[in-house]
């Protein structure tokens, strides 16, 4: 083996981990916010939970990418760290799947079939075909088909270098004394510990191993040790990921170092005694990739299945190495590490989107309440709700902003700017809302009211604010298109009833029915209501923008208030059931 062997080998590596890297990245995206809703499924189920687990990680061939998603909701407050055992659990057996796509490197045969099973006839094609999708799709998910394509061809590549490469080594005695040594579990493990923690990536060093024993010259008495080493070493990410986050967001490492200690402690041990006792023949026998799958597949499955009904102990465990404080921090709104998963952080964004929107429409419900009816409670209430939608935007706008830095497809990308769109709006409710309040507190302690027909006026105009309020809230909650078409005839109907409301008020000044006091506090109501209405509408225009994909909000009203039939229709309808 000469230096070009090794610089050969290197490479391979290269292309092996960026390969690995693009297709799970590529899979991420094509599924996009189906992971966090997958995990949101989560039920009291342990079963369940496990599945789930192991599909999500199956998906996106990385245990790690899945640990430290748990790590970001747990910390988030999403998860609990009960929920998050049983998905910990099904990772290590969806992580398998990497070693069986990797076994197609070693197949040898003359048959057709067989053939077009290596990877050196059939790869190159996955990346031309990938290639070509990419650059010529216009469709965001065609395009992420062909990075994943691409990605498992350059996987599958690098893996046929590092596998040609390394067999010269078959016949060098040092090396195959190497793997000699490893016959003491012992160091077998602490090496598959060691290689996984340094790449952080348990199905990567596996592919290592795999492609070292295509040389022939790793027995199965070597590989057994190194394999439950490396499900050890893949811990270390979720370690780092632990770092600096509340103390349940640790308990999701520590439970998950505790199961694989535990699994290889338990496995390592009765292997070694039934070894000693009957003497495996097989132990000193070369093994092959499908060989290694086998092993890594078995001992994930044996780990699970005698610690799966103990998945409470481990949480004790946790319990035990880190209780809680009761001078703990509060829970992050959003999580950064959860920006290493960007579908799973744009839809925690989307979940939290959604939660600011119904508090900004219950404190402007509130603060309409007030004008009738003001209450200390109700006012402290909604100052602290404006304080809380203050620090929604604030947090939702860093993150976001982080977020759109992230590889994201362009359906997400959209995501994100509708979500820019609206926090703003969502946020000056809040302060109309506080407005409102003070004007409601203004008449509540210097004892004012407003005449029998003012009273009547306003009673119409919070009506329709409270409609075009439910709307909004409806048409971004729910994602409704037919309850964002009904905002902007409404706003229409409110602009024209604060007009009215104007007009009527001046006629009451010049008829002296009005003092100038209420005449400004009335006039205040006036403007915030109108401006709400306004909010509403910029809300209900970017759900529809993004429908469309597109946010362009002044053609959009534009074409709708000249040649929307349906819009007139509204129009009159709203017209007609509030009007003074």
């Amino acid at each position: 083996m000469d230096v070009f062997s090794v610089i050969t080998l290197l490479g391979g590596l290269a292309f092996f981990l960026y390969g690995m890297n693009v297709l799970s990245t590529g899979l991420e995206r094509l599924a996009g916010g189906k992971l966090e809703t997958s995990l949101k499924k989560i039920t009291a189920s342990p079963l369940r939970s496990l599945a789930l687990g192991a599909g999500i990680t199956a998906a996106i061939q990385s245990s790690s990418a899945v640990t430290v998603m748990l790590v970001g909701l747990v910390n988030s407050g999403i998860m609990t760290i009960r929920q998050s055992i049983g998905v910990i659990m099904g990772s290590n057996i969806g992580t398998t799947m990497t070693a069986w796509i990797l076994t197609l490197v070693g197949v040898e045969s003359d048959g057709l079939f067989m053939q077009l099973l290596k990877p050196e006839n059939f790869s190159l094609v996955f990346a031309f075909v990938g290639i070509l999708m990419m650059m010529a799709a216009k469709k965001a998910r065609y395009k992420d088909i062909g990075s994943i394509l691409v990605g498992f061809a350059v996987l599958m590549y690098g893996m046929k270098l590092m596998s040609g490469a390394v067999r010269p080594l078959a016949d060098v005695p040092a090396f195959t004394g190497l793997f000699t040594a490893f016959k003491n579990p012992i160091l077998g493990v602490l090496v598959g510990l060691v290689i996984t923690a340094v790449i952080q990536s348990s199905s990567a060093s596996v592919g290592i191993l795999q492609a070292l024993a295509l040389t022939g010259a790793v027995s199965y008495g070597a590989a057994i040790p190194i394999i439950m080493g490396q499900n050890i070493g893949t811990c270390v990410t979720a370690l780092i990921s632990s770092i600096g986050v509340s103390r349940s967001a640790k308990k999701v490492a520590v439970v998950h170092i505790s199961f694989n200690l535990l699994g290889t402690a338990v496995c390592l041990t009765l292997y070694c005694a039934t070894n000693a006792l009957f003497r495996f023949s097989f132990a000193d026998r070369s093994i092959d990739a499908v060989g290694i799958a086998v092993i890594h597949t078995a001992f994930n499955l044996f780990t699970t299945a005698i610690l799966f009904p103990f998945s409470g102990r481990l949480e004790a465990i946790a319990n035990r190495l880190l209780p809680d404080r009761q001078s703990e921090q509060k829970a992050e709104l959003l999580d950064k590490r959860l920006l290493g998963t960007p579908s799973v952080a744009l839809a925690e964004c989307d979940r939290l989107c959604t939660s600011m929107c119904a508090l900004a429409v219950s404190t402007l419900n509130a603060a309409l309440a007030s004008l009738n009816r003001y209450t200390e409670a109700a006012a402290e209430e909604i100052l602290e709700n404006e304080s809380r939608l203050d620090h929604y935007e604030d947090s939702l706008g860093t993150y976001l902003v982080q977020l759109s830095s992230c590889r994201l497809s362009e359906e997400d990308s959209l995501k994100v700017s509708k979500m820019l769109h609206v926090i703003g709006d969502f946020e000056r409710l809040g302060d109309h809302g506080v407005n409102l309040l003070h004007a409601a507190r203004e008449l509540h302690e210097k004892g004012l009211s407003f005449s029998k027909e003012a009273q009547k006026e306003l009673g119409v105009l919070t009506a329709a604010i409270t409609e075009i309020l439910s709307r909004a809230e409806c048409a971004y909650g729910e994602g409704d298109l037919n309850a964002a078409a009904e905002v902007e005839p409404l706003e229409q109907t409110v602009d024209r009833l604060v007009a009215v409301i104007k007009g009527k008020h001046i006629e009451r000044l010049q008829a002296g029915q009005c003092s100038i006091e209420l005449g400004f506090i009335l006039s205040d109501i006036l403007t915030n209501l109108e401006r709400v209405s306004d909010h509403c509408s910029n809300i209900a225009v970017a759900v529809i923008e993004l429908a469309h994909r597109s946010f362009d909000t002044h053609k959009y009203i534009s074409g709708l208030r000249s040649d929307s039939e349906q819009f007139r229709d509204d129009l009159e309808r709203y017209s007609l059931k509030y009007q003074l």
